[in-house]
């Protein structure tokens, strides 16, 4: 029984950080994000450190990695997630790392929104990791309020009909009863105080929750 309850805690740390493997630093995570009340889903990305807002949620991406062609497939984000509050009051939601491959291993837990990771991008040098090194030497120190400050509205991006590298399904869609649990388009991302990029999915005219409004804190009005 202790040996069960040892390998239980060794396979819970793997899942947590990104295996050690070579990888390539992106300057760019790109974000899919879901209204659970209208259904909407759309595609927006961050640069890394760069503080962006989906609704009430503000995201900052702290490290994008993927991998070489010779290494076995993984697209990781350290993502820091808050949520603005009507009294602008910030509540953290998740801090750690989150998986392209795998979105409902490390969820961000929201009753309106949902956010996962579908690509890093930009990147080409490939950076070779030391056998002895530790994953969690990766894990970058938090950034301060004043470093998110000074961000601009963000702008959904148009993918048209562009290929995705595999099908995303929801976490928990089902459970949710708000989308089907089929595969899921691509998209991206948002963060904190102040930020660069923001996007409101609900619309007055589209029937979105809490009258169709969402808040912003930046005072920027709804797309």
């Amino acid at each position: 029984m202790a040996r069960l309850a040892v390998a239980g805690v060794l396979t819970a740390g793997f899942a947590m950080s990104p295996a050690l493997a070579d990888k390539i630093k992106n300057p760019t995570a790109v974000f899919a994000g879901l209204d659970k009340i209208t259904g909407r889903i759309i595609a927006f990305e961050a640069a890394v450190d760069e503080t962006v807002q989906f609704g009430s949620l503000q995201l900052t991406a702290r490290i994008c990695y993927s991998r070489p062609e010779y290494e076995n497939p993984q697209t990781t984000v350290f993502l820091e997630v808050e949520e603005v509050a009507s009294d602008n009051q910030f509540k953290k939601l998740f801090n750690g790392w989150m998986f392209a491959s795998s979105p409902g291993l490390n969820a961000i837990e929201h009753p309106v929104y949902d956010v996962w990771l579908t690509e890093c991008k930009g990147g080409k040098d490939i950076i070779k990791t030391p056998p002895e090194q530790d994953d969690q030497d990766d894990i970058p120190a938090p950034l301060s309020a004043d470093a998110k400050k000074g961000a601009k509205p963000v702008e959904p991006l148009k993918r048209g009909n562009a290929a995705t590298n595999a099908p995303l399904r929801l976490p928990d869609a089902t459970a949710a009863g708000n989308v089907p649990g089929g595969p899921l388009p691509p998209g991206a991302v948002a963060p904190r105080a102040q930020p660069r990029q923001s996007f409101f999915p609900t619309t007055s005219g589209g029937g979105g929750g809490r009258g169709g409004a969402a808040y912003d804190p930046a005072g920027n009005s709804s797309r």
